[in-house]
């Protein structure tokens, strides 16, 4: 007669909320440890879910499923640090001023914003986008003459593409100059909501 080799026993299913109790702990136990350089999580939005990540400076990105969660976390821990986990209680600021963005009760974002992937021209525009007022456009010309260099409208249309903080920085209320609405990381159907709701709210 023989045994089962336990190494080869199959693995009971373990429920949703166990996981989520692990990894609660998991997260908070390497966050004591200081071994949680950047903390993420996943919310749902008008604009399709989207992924935050947070380093202790504060939110490092936020990204559109189109663009490929992997993706972006892989770059991330290329550029950031590859101690990546998912810990969403860093994130709770962020998630909830997000929704209250979108329900309409926000108009500013007060969170702190680690700038990291961004350096040069694109982060000087990038860090001039807060400063248009919420339900305000202005067209990449014009922000290229804000940041005092007029000619620079295709590096704004640049930094605005590769803006790692869309909605929180919102490269979205940046328009061509003929009032269209111009790409958009989050996709032009993205864009148009996220003006709409502004301009409705």
């Amino acid at each position: 007669m023989t045994t089962a080799d336990p190494g080869l026993t199959a693995a009971l299913p373990v429920e949703p909320a166990t996981l989520e109790r692990l990894s609660a702990r998991l997260a908070a136990s390497a966050e004591q440890e200081q071994l949680l350089d950047v903390a993420t999580r996943t919310v749902d939005s008008p604009v399709g879910p989207l992924l935050l990540a947070a380093t202790e400076r504060g939110l490092v990105r936020v990204a559109f499923e189109r663009e490929g969660f992997d993706g972006v976390l892989e770059t991330v821990a290329s550029k950031v640090s590859p101690r990546i986990l998912r810990a969403p209680a860093r994130l709770d600021g962020a998630a909830r001023e997000l929704e209250e963005y979108f329900v309409g009760q926000r108009r500013g974002f007060d969170l702190p914003l680690d700038h990291a992937l961004s350096r040069g021209f694109r982060l000087e525009v990038q860090q001039f986008l807060p400063s248009i007022g919420y339900g305000s456009t202005l067209s990449y010309g014009q922000v290229a003459a804000q940041v005092g260099n007029p000619r620079a409208s295709r590096a704004v249309g640049t930094a605005c593409a590769t803006n790692p903080l869309p909605i929180v920085v919102p490269c979205h209320r940046v328009l061509r100059g003929d009032g269209s609405p111009g790409g958009y990381v989050g996709g032009p159907d993205a864009k148009t909501t996220l003006l709409t709701l502004e301009r409705t709210a």
